[in-house]
């Protein structure tokens, strides 16, 4: 059996995303049920040399737009990365469930063979072909951002599974 990289990554993106959509619905419920600083989630770490919530969610988006749109050959969105409430990291991912959503399977074909060039002309310019760039790094990514974005949540008390982790399949 084939699965099409457009098939390996668009679903999966959306389904992620929403679940982590749902999650921070819940931290941002619990916040206020709790009388918590919404800060003290958005802002939380595992430890003080990691990014805090928002930037997990921001980099688990980033990677979502940015592998579909180097998997389906056009321009990646640039986004500020300033989201740091709720609402504002709930928009950020309704934005990036908008754009991937837009995509058409056919805008992945010859993906496969793609060159997906990283940190073109540094030191650490890298050369992938399109699958190896999905299986190899953006999905692997993705997942550690959304990964470390609810684990910091359940660190912090949110009364959140691994269904809520999921999202609906």
């Amino acid at each position: 059996m084939t699965v099409s990289l457009y098939a390996g990554s668009i679903p999966v993106f959306k389904q992620m995303l929403a679940g982590l959509d749902d999650v921070l619905g819940k931290a941002q419920a619990h916040a206020a049920e709790k009388k918590i600083e919404p800060s003290a989630l958005t802002q939380a770490r595992l430890f003080p040399d990691m990014f805090p919530l928002s930037k997990q969610v921001q980099i688990a988006c980033d990677f979502a737009r940015g592998v579909s749109a180097r998997l389906a050959g056009v321009e990646v969105p640039v986004y500020e990365d300033k989201e740091q409430s709720f609402d504002e990291l709930r928009a950020l991912i309704a934005k990036t469930l908008a754009f991937v959503a837009g995509f058409d399977a056919s805008r992945f074909d010859g993906s496969v063979q793609r060159e997906i060039v990283l940190r073109p002309g540094t030191p650490k310019e890298k050369r992938l072909s399109g699958d190896r760039y999905l299986l190899n790094y953006g999905l692997p990514q993705f997942f550690f951002h959304v990964t470390t974005a609810y684990a910091l949540l359940r660190h912090n008390g949110v009364e959140i599974g691994k269904r809520d982790y999921m999202g609906a399949y």
